[in-house]
């Protein structure tokens, strides 16, 4: 059973045994509450403001991880060096997407991911059960965008990020456009601020789970 907490913007604490944080920011940058949390791993996809304040959840013994290709804390990490813009990074640079396994279920992070990615890619990444993905706009793909790698990776579940909340100083779009756009195909269920998972509590049919701060 995981334990899948958001922490506003592209920053979720996902728990067993392991406490596993992606993207961390400090809040205060940001205009929303800093992640209550300290990390034994943490993951960050790029070197922007907004997602690497290692030190907001930080112990002594966290693992700080920028790469995939290896295993921490009994977590097989995977990863994948994207754009975080369509200009191949030559306006915001390069992300790094992340694939991990934790109790028997398969996780991706597309950090800040600012393009289309294509069946070549989205055949490495593989099987995903769990896929969080950004959909504000402005510094990464759009709802729409968002809704196209969705059905390439072809998640079980898709949670939405980086996306326009209350208190939030970034100029991103709200996600209203990408669940209009994913209602004919997806179911969509509200989950608050945290959900617990396991395996067998993935749906058949894919779903978008939308946590509020």
């Amino acid at each position: 059973m995981i334990k899948v907490r958001w922490h506003g913007h592209a920053c979720f604490e996902l728990t067993d045994d392991v406490t596993l944080v992606t993207d961390p920011h400090d809040g205060s940058s940001i205009g929303i509450q800093p992640p209550s949390v300290r990390a034994d791993v943490v993951l960050v996809s790029h070197d922007h403001y907004d997602h690497n304040k290692v030190k907001a959840v930080k112990k002594d013994t966290t693992t700080v991880v920028r790469e995939g290709g290896k295993t921490v804390e009994d977590i097989q990490i995977l990863s994948w060096q994207a754009h975080h813009d369509r200009e191949e990074g030559a306006k915001r640079g390069a992300i790094t997407i992340f694939r991990f396994e934790m109790d028997g279920l398969t996780f991706c992070h597309l950090g800040d991911l600012g393009h289309p990615i294509d069946d070549e890619l989205a055949e490495q990444i593989g099987d995903v059960d769990v896929l969080f993905i950004p959909v504000g706009g402005v510094f990464t793909i759009d709802g729409e965008e968002a809704l196209d790698v969705c059905r390439i990776i072809k998640p079980r579940v898709v949670i939405p990020m980086h996306y326009k909340v209350g208190g939030l100083s970034l100029p991103v779009e709200r996600i209203d456009a990408f669940l209009d756009a994913a209602r004919p195909d997806y179911m969509i269920r509200h989950v608050a601020n945290e959900i617990e998972v396991d395996k067998s509590d993935l749906p058949d049919e894919p779903e978008i789970w939308v946590f509020t701060l």
